[in-house]
C-alpha cells in the first residue's frame, strides 16, 4: 500500500532521535507513513512555515506554540490560534553552556549572550536562569543567532559568551574545550509536535499513526538491547556525532526521570512552567494558565488506547 507523504519541520540536532529510528527501523513505513524531515534555521522560519502550511507538523518547543497562539511571537504572522500541541518530546535537555573562562551564571554580567528568537522557545529558561542568579535584563546583551546548530558554532568559533544547548551540543560543546555552567531545572516541556487544528481534523489517521511512531521509537531506544544499533543511528545522522558521544547522549537523553519522555504525552506539569515563565517574562504580561488552548491529547488518547 501507498505510503502517505509527512512534512515534519525539525531544528537540526540529536532531538530528532525517535524520528530518525522511526525512520530508518520502517516504524513510519508500518503506518503507511513517509515522513520528509525539514531543517529549520530558527523558530522564526519554522513557525512562519506552520502558519502557510509549507509543513504539516512542527518538532518544536512548547513555548513557541504558546507564544504564536497569543500573538507573541516574533514572526510578523500575528495571533495563531490554530497552533496546538500533540505530542510531548521530552523535558528540553538544556543547559548553559560558555566559554572556558566562565565558571559561574553570575560572571556573565557585562557579556553577550545568544538565542534564537527574544520572545519565544527557550529565551525565558535563560531569562530566569539570570535572574536567578541576581542578573537582570539590562546586565547583558542579547543577539539573536538562530538555532542550536547556529548557536552552538557561534559559541564554538567564540562569538557570544554563552548559551542554551540540548544534548547532544553540550557534549560536543564539552569536548571543545567549553563548559557547561547550569542545568536547567524540571520540569519543564520542552519539545512538542505541534500543527495546525484544521489540518489535523482533516488528517486524524497521520497524527494517530505519527503518535505511535514516535513511542514505538521512544520505547526501542529505551531497550538497552537496541543502545548500540540506535547510537549508530544517531552517529550517522548529526554531523561531528562519534560512536562515544552518542552513547554519552544516550545516557542522558534516557536517564531516569529526565530526556525524553516514555509514553509521548505532554508533561501538564512541565507544560505549566512554560506558561509561568512566560507570564512573568514576556514584554506583554499576561497570566497564562489554560493548557487547553495549546495542548489536545484527544490524539494522543486514541492513539495510545488499547
Amino acid at each position: 500500500m501507498t505510503s502517505i507523504p509527512l512534512r515534519v519541520n525539525v531544528f537540526p540536532g540529536g532531538f530528532n532521535w525517535p524520528l530518525f529510528v522511526g525512520i530508518e527501523k520502517q516504524f513510519f513505513a508500518r503506518e503507511r507513513i513517509a515522513p520528509e524531515l525539514q531543517e529549520t534555521t530558527g523558530s522564526v522560519a519554522q513557525m512562519t512555515g506552520l502558519a502557510a502550511a509549507d509543513c504539516d507538523i512542527a518538532m518544536t518547543a512548547f513555548d513557541n506554540v504558546v507564544a504564536y497562539v497569543e500573538g507573541q511571537g516574533e514572526a510578523p504572522i500575528g495571533p495563531q490560534p490554530e497552533f496546538f500541541a500533540f505530542l510531548g518530546s521530552d523535558d528540553s535537555f538544556l543547559s548553559l553552556v560558555a566559554q572556558a573562562k566562565i565558571g559561574r551564571v553570575q560572571e556573565l554580567r557585562g557579556r553577550s549572550l545568544s538565542v534564537d528568537a527574544a520572545t519565544t522557545g527557550y529565551a525565558f529558561v535563560l531569562f530566569d536562569l539570570l535572574e536567578q542568579a541576581g542578573l537582570k535584563r539590562e546586565d547583558y546583551s542579547l543577539f539573536r543567532i538562530g538555532g542550536m546548530a547556529q548557536r552552538f558554532a557561534d559559541l564554538c568559533r567564540g562569538g557570544c559568551a554563552a548559551t542554551l544547548l540540548s544534548t547532544p551540543y553540550d557534549l560536543l560543546a564539552e569536548e571543545r574545550g567549553l563548559r557547561i555552567i547550569a542545568p536547567v531545572a524540571r520540569p519543564y516541556q520542552g519539545n512538542v509536535a505541534a500543527t495546525r487544528r484544521s489540518w489535523a481534523e482533516a488528517h486524524p489517521d497521520l497524527v494517530r499513526g505519527f503518535i505511535r511512531t514516535y513511542v514505538a521509537a521512544l520505547r526501542w531506544l529505551c531497550d538497552p538491547a537496541n543502545t548500540t544499533e540506535g547510537c549508530a543511528i544517531l552517529e550517522h545522522n548529526v554531523p561531528g556525532m562519534t560512536s562515544g558521544l552518542a552513547r554519552a547522549g544516550h545516557a542522558r537523553m534516557f536517564s531516569a526521570g529526565r530526556g525524553f519522555f516514555r509514553d509521548g504525552r505532554i508533561d501538564e506539569a512541565g507544560a505549566q512552567k512554560v506558561l509561568e515563565l512566560r507570564s512573568h517574562h514576556a514584554a506583554e504580561r499576561r497570566l497564562l494558565r489554560t493548557l487547553s488552548k495549546y495542548v489536545d491529547l484527544r490524539y494522543w488518547e486514541a492513539a495510545m488506547a488499547p
